[in-house]
């Protein structure tokens, strides 16, 4: 089903957006002073005032780009979420063969490149385990950065956004130094610091196969001038080892991101650790979090659990003990489409229609979240002005 009228941003609110979205850069904070600052400054939960750096609390934060309107992690995609005025935009890193990092959610480009349609890399289709999981396809390390930018990027889900499939071959695969490249560029342009939000991908992975993330991801976080605790920068991962390894060489914000809460984080599957997300969320988790991250971000679940009709049960107190910790929250991931939205804020019985996503954000906000991945950052935006204004 095609419904351009009600994914196409409006200018209404884009330039709404992008008045929501201007933000400063204060100075840094200790991780065990913020909860107290977040208290003092926004009264936990009412939509307003700043929190970590000088961001606006809860903030907006651009899931891969715009990815709900554009093929994801493509400048095009990051573009678009910035005019919007998302308040911090995110790329997911995985290197090339020489060593290069570049933006894509995960290693295997089968989905989200035309590489398939390439006869002169048909020899390059593969199976790997990667963290445990066999996969066929075509995967960035074992092209170079020039090959890769050969290629063109486009939208992962088809089926789903098809209005997104319009902008196909349209993009290259960015390197993450282009990305920092045009973050400085329309910083400087707008008078304001571009914030990012960083993952790490499968590093234990990499680093086996003598591509280490961490290393060179510090490198051009130093060249760039993203290093330091008060840059206008988050380090996320959902392997905690990874986080201590950036920990130990640069400054800059971290984030442990946190799974179901059944499931393992790979790095202690290797290791032998048995501790679950379960474990990392109680009280010891998130002081042992705390001691070397500044954030978590757990997945919508883990705030507020879905019954067994897929609506929203009963909240569960990690906001409140994260908090207590002096951890800030930026969960995962809001998006508009009825297939991705909890059962009670679906609307009609088309899966890839929008649903009301404005209650959902609603629901999240009120347990005092510090801010949100979404796909859409103008919906996101405007909910959040909505909650602020009560």
């Amino acid at each position: 089903m095609t419904q351009g009228a009600d994914r196409t941003p409006g200018r209404r609110t884009v330039l709404g957006a992008a008045v929501l979205g201007s933000a400063s850069l204060g100075l840094g904070v200790a991780p065990a002073a913020h909860a107290q600052e977040r208290h003092a400054a926004d009264g936990r939960g009412q939509g307003h005032g700043s929190g970590i750096h000088g961001l606006p609390v809860p903030t907006v934060i651009a899931h891969r780009g715009a990815s709900g309107y554009r093929p994801e992690h493509t400048l095009g995609s990051y573009q678009l979420a910035l005019d919007m005025g998302a308040h911090v935009i995110e790329q997911d890193l995985v290197p090339t063969k020489d060593g290069h990092l570049v933006c894509r959610h995960e290693n295997d480009i089968t989905g989200t490149t035309d590489v398939s349609s390439r006869p002169e890399f048909a020899s390059r289709r593969t199976t790997k385990t990667v963290d445990g999981t066999s996969l066929t396809g075509w995967f960035t390390e074992d092209f170079t950065l020039a090959e890769l930018k050969t290629l063109r990027a486009k939208e992962r889900i088809p089926g789903t956004r098809q209005e997104n499939t319009l902008y196909d071959g349209r993009w290259e695969i960015p390197s993450f130094e282009e990305v920092l490249r045009w973050a400085d560029e329309e910083g400087h342009r707008r008078g304001a610091p571009v914030w990012l939000h960083v993952e790490t991908k499968h590093p234990t992975y990499f680093r086996g196969i003598g591509l280490g993330l961490e290393e060179r991801l510090a490198k051009l976080l130093r060249r760039y001038g993203r290093h330091r605790a008060n840059s206008p920068v988050f380090l996320q991962s959902f392997e905690p080892s990874s986080i201590q390894r950036l920990a130990k060489l640069v400054a800059s914000p971290r984030v442990v991101l946190l799974s179901a809460a059944g499931t393992r984080p790979w790095d202690f599957v290797q290791a032998g650790d048995p501790r679950t997300v379960a474990d990392l969320v109680k009280p010891e988790g998130l002081r042992w979090i705390a001691s070397y991250a500044q954030g978590i971000g757990p997945t919508v679940d883990l705030i507020i659990p879905k019954n067994a009709s897929g609506a929203l049960g009963t909240p569960t107190t990690l906001v409140r003990d994260a908090h207590a910790e002096g951890l800030i929250l930026h969960p995962y991931t809001m998006r508009n489409e009825n297939s991705f939205l909890p059962a009670d804020f679906r609307r009609g019985t088309d899966p890839n229609a929008y649903g009301d996503a404005f209650g959902a954000f609603k629901a999240y906000f009120a347990q005092g979240i510090d801010g949100i991945f979404t796909d859409n950052p103008d919906t996101g935006l405007l909910a959040r002005t909505d909650f602020a204004a009560g």
